[in-house]
């Protein structure tokens, strides 16, 4: 079968893949850049498409023989009007998939069954609207809190319960919801392949177990051997408790918003029997939340949501930033010569940041990184989703991978901190004079005064960091 899937560097998207793959199945996959998707999908039945759908498409044709399309774009941690980009993105691939041959769209929604809505749940009620205008039959799966190793919810979960002993938390804990298993979405996702009984049609899927927020908590902190204690305060309004997410969780500012408005709507699913027809069994909260944590402690995470560009709301046009500048900037330069192995050091260099560290002064780099979640950046709390492993693309604490070259023996990394001015962070092995060095790299781009003013108040720190830093990388 032939499967076109957008949102295929998405959280779903990532996990959906080798599941269709398994399955023989031929996929073509859209993304909006093909050097970072390329580097982890090399397999000869994945074709990639690279489009952005929020801009002008009209160059961009889809393969005729597609039988089923995913539309798996979501917008929900992006700051703005997320709901004209949602819609304008559904009405992009429509006018694209509408001149395939395709049979089926698939769509992944969210529960929507309250009279009052949050933004979010409105606007992927919108676009299910748009949708089904389609020629194209429309299954839609509306799902609620998806818990999965590296899924939003999760990772904010887990910030919340393994950080704070006892919790002062907003009203809305008491919330309601139905958490579903990201291997039962999956499942949904995968078995509903050109099922003609779920054409035109929304199912609501979801776990078992009707929970608050608060009993998900707590149920959590019983499968980690935690005990932890949670009072609720009426006195927490949206503002303070987007605040409380933010600065407590690795969540960014916008997406913490959007989910305190929709913590406040009960999402709770509508029963139907489409589960026991395709066979999928439910899997209950805390056996969801085992599952994830065994591909935490195997490093097998497949996807994490701290790897998409809107966990920082940093410029999705990435490639513009990987060659490095060279006028009109501040650079630190750094080489040593290798008394080990090379090959110790690029391993060293593939391990640098979340919880290794930065190899030097990494009580410094925790202040630096809270003094940036206090300027409203991202902070270190993102950390890394594999701890040996990095690819294009990726985030690694308060940095974006633009390079992960193990070949060419390259790392470089851009900022996603808050600064006046760009920042760039290079490690690279080279050969001179028959010896084996690492070169080590810090370059910063200024904006105007005040970004020439950070770099020389910075500059002490910078000398013993830096040097600290590539000592210790070349040494065992």
């Amino acid at each position: 079968m032939n499967i076109l899937i957008t949102g295929a560097n998405g959280y779903i998207g990532q996990r959906l893949i080798p599941v269709l793959l398994d399955a023989g199945h031929r996929l073509y996959c859209c993304v909006r850049n093909k050097s970072r998707f390329a580097a982890e999908h090399l397999h000869e039945n994945i074709s990639i498409i690279e489009v952005d759908f929020l801009e002008d498409s009209s160059t961009i044709v889809f393969p005729v023989e597609i039988d089923v399309a995913y539309f798996l774009i979501h917008s929900m941690s992006t700051s703005g009007d997320f709901e004209s980009k949602e819609l304008a993105s559904a009405e992009n691939f429509i006018q694209l998939v509408e001149k395939t041959n395709c049979k089926q769209i698939i769509y992944l929604s969210g529960i929507a069954n309250e009279e009052h809505l949050s933004k979010h749940l409105h606007s992927r009620l919108a676009v299910e609207h748009r949708l089904n205008k389609s020629s194209i039959p429309v299954t839609v799966f509306r799902a609620g809190i998806i818990v999965g190793s590296g899924s939003a919810s999760f990772e904010i979960i887990r910030d919340l319960v393994e950080k704070l002993p006892v919790m002062i938390t907003p009203k809305w804990l008491n919330t309601q919801c139905q958490p579903i298993a990201v291997r039962n979405v999956i499942e949904f996702l995968s078995a509903s392949l050109l099922k003609e009984n779920t054409y035109h049609q929304h199912f609501d899927i979801s776990g078992p177990e009707v929970l608050s927020y608060r009993q998900m908590l707590l149920q959590f902190a019983e499968v980690r051997g935690l005990k932890r204690w949670i009072f609720t305060l009426p006195i927490m309004t949206p503002r303070l408790s987007s605040y409380w997410l933010y600065f407590i969780t690795s969540t960014s500012y916008p997406l913490a918003v959007n989910l305190v408005n929709s913590m406040k709507i009960n999402i709770i699913a509508t029963p139907n029997k489409l589960a026991a027809e395709l066979g999928i069994k439910l899997l209950p909260y805390k056996t969801a939340v085992q599952l994830a944590f065994q591909k935490v402690e195997q490093n097998m995470v497949l996807s994490s949501w701290k790897d998409s560009f809107s966990s920082s709301n940093a410029n999705q046009n990435w490639m513009n930033n990987i060659e490095v500048p060279v006028f009109g900037c501040f650079k630190d330069s750094k080489t040593r010569v290798l008394t080990i192995k090379e090959e110790k050091v690029l391993e060293n260099i593939w391990s640098i940041g979340g919880k290794k560290g930065w190899y030097y002064g990494n009580m410094l780099w925790k202040v630096r990184g809270l003094m940036d979640k206090a300027a409203g950046g991202v902070g270190l709390r993102r950390g890394r989703t594999n701890t040996n492993a990095i690819h294009p693309g990726d985030a690694l604490d308060f940095w974006r991978v633009l390079i992960a070259d193990k070949q060419n023996q390259r790392l470089l990394l851009f900022a996603e901190m808050k600064l006046p001015g760009e920042a760039w962070l290079e490690f690279k092995i080279v050969k001179r004079k028959g010896k084996f060095q690492l070169k080590q790299t810090a370059t910063f781009r200024p904006k105007g005064l005040w970004g020439r003013l950070y770099w020389y108040a910075v500059l002490p720190f910078h000398y013993f960091i830096f040097n600290g830093m590539i000592n210790n990388l070349v040494k065992e």
